[in-house]
């Protein structure tokens, strides 16, 4: 397949209903529609040429600064949480239906439709909260594949936050070698999470009547602020904002018929590809929280809360030897799997917003640097306390920009005149705008709950 060439706009007019700017190149030109999925495929055919996006996101779901939260869940209140975990998965899968609903019908990822649509001074103002959220999530990256290899090697955690930026060498290698090796690598790294933590269950041993009996929601949760608390902090450390930008681009690597029919069946299956990989990161981040909740609630450490601690723990109460590197060896393939896919969202953000084409390892290499330097001027002074703080001041700047991000995708493909036959149905509508005020008012609660603003407030209002 011929390279597609930037200069050429590729734009029919029934697309540009709505926008107030006309459509640019795709980003990733380099790997758009590289994936042919021939019409004549079979189902499971199709769903295999359609499947790698959802994989590419599901690594965001499952990455080291969900794991604090789970732990501290599980250690505190056992499996009394499950239900919030799975909550927090089935909003996920609505908002990445949506982000690839959006970069099908309209050929533009959510940060090209931002800047199509609002102001030059909005898209600008988007970009830079966007940009700050990808820095922190890689930020939170970086530091879990520290700890990690400070965990299993001895290596200080200065030098494992160097030795993290490796990994921009790797997703040059594999990009050159065309996007299915990607993804691929990807899926493997997720599979190995999910061994390591199906592994940690059978040593845990946990009692299954009661780890079904926490998937069913239950009031104590609102009642309990203790809990409601750490409840508040799953939803909003689960949803990432760079993910629904991630989703809306690499959609569009498969190469499918441009018509209404076309559309149509590529939208089905990439729903159901993120939709399974997206239970497959339900299922670790829930392991996650079982094997805490089996190993540490029962016995008396209900005030484990650090990826540190657990490790330190785990061999030592399960009785079995290999149960704290098995926990160290998913951590490291959490950390970096997540950065693989981090910048690749932030190529995507910066052409989006900006029109702007650096070479890819140009751009991986300033989110890399942005991410690192901060980690190790924190890990160089202050150590390991520095390394948990900036983990958990991560996940509190994605959650102030997340609003940002899911306000406009909704937005988007609501709009009948923007996504005509593909607009949102009324209970999609409905349900994709509670879904969306429900995160924004949690994530608004969290930041308060987490920077002391209601003890503040309470003072000024008596």
């Amino acid at each position: 397949m011929e390279p597609f060439d930037p200069a050429i706009k590729v734009v029919p007019p029934a697309a540009e209903a709505g926008w107030r700017t006309p459509r640019q190149a795709p980003s990733l030109h380099e790997s758009h529609g590289t994936i042919p999925v021939p019409k004549h495929y079979s189902f499971w055919r199709k769903l295999l040429a359609f499947s790698g996006p959802g994989y590419l996101v599901a690594v965001g779901y499952m990455d080291p600064g969900n794991w604090a939260t789970d732990l501290a869940g599980g250690a505190q209140f056992g499996y009394s949480l499950l239900s919030v975990v799975m909550l927090s998965n089935l909003m996920a899968i609505l908002l990445q239906s949506l982000a690839a609903r959006l970069g099908i019908v309209t050929g533009r990822d959510l940060a090209q439709a931002c800047r199509d649509h609002y102001s030059p001074a909005v898209s600008m103002m988007l970009w830079v909260l966007c940009e700050i959220a990808i820095c922190a999530c890689d930020l939170a990256e970086v530091i879990g594949s520290a700890i990690a290899l400070n965990l299993l090697f001895h290596i200080p955690l200065v030098w494992g936050v160097g030795i993290t930026a490796l990994d921009v060498l790797a997703v040059m290698y594999l990009q050159n070698k065309g996007f299915r090796s990607l993804e691929a690598l990807v899926v493997v790294v997720i599979l190995t999470i999910g061994a390591c933590f199906l592994a940690e269950i059978i040593f845990s041993r946990p009692d299954m009547v009661a780890v079904l009996g926490g998937f069913v929601p239950r009031f104590e949760i609102v009642r309990n602020k203790e809990m409601l608390y750490l409840a508040i902090g799953i939803l909003g450390a689960t949803v990432m904002p760079h993910n629904l930008y991630l989703h809306s681009s690499i959609v569009q690597t498969r190469k499918y018929e441009q018509n209404h029919e076309g559309k149509r069946e590529a939208i089905k299956f990439a729903v159901l590809d993120s939709t399974l990989a997206l239970m497959l990161a339900l299922f670790i981040n829930a392991a996650i929280l079982i094997v805490s909740a089996a190993t540490f609630h029962f016995s008396g450490h209900q005030e484990v809360a650090e990826i540190q601690d657990a490790y330190k723990l785990l061999s030592p109460t399960l009785g079995v030897t290999l149960a704290s590197t098995v926990f160290a060896v998913a951590l490291l393939a959490s950390g970096q799997n997540s950065t693989l896919t981090g910048t690749l969202a932030g190529q995507i953000v910066m052409e989006g917003f900006l029109n702007l084409r650096l070479r890819p390892w140009v751009r991986r290499l300033v989110t890399r640097l942005i991410a690192i330097v901060p980690a190790i001027i924190c890990t160089a002074f202050y150590g390991e306390t520095a390394a948990t703080k900036l983990l958990i001041l991560s996940q509190v700047v994605l959650s102030l920009q997340l609003s940002f991000a899911v306000i406009p995708l909704v937005l988007f493909t609501s709009d009948r005149v923007k996504m005509g036959k593909f607009v949102n149905p009324g209970w999609l509508k409905w349900l994709s705008w509670a879904t969306a005020i429900l995160i924004v008012v949690l994530n608004v609660k969290y930041l308060m709950d987490w920077s002391g603003l209601t003890a503040w407030v309470g003072k000024i209002t008596g």
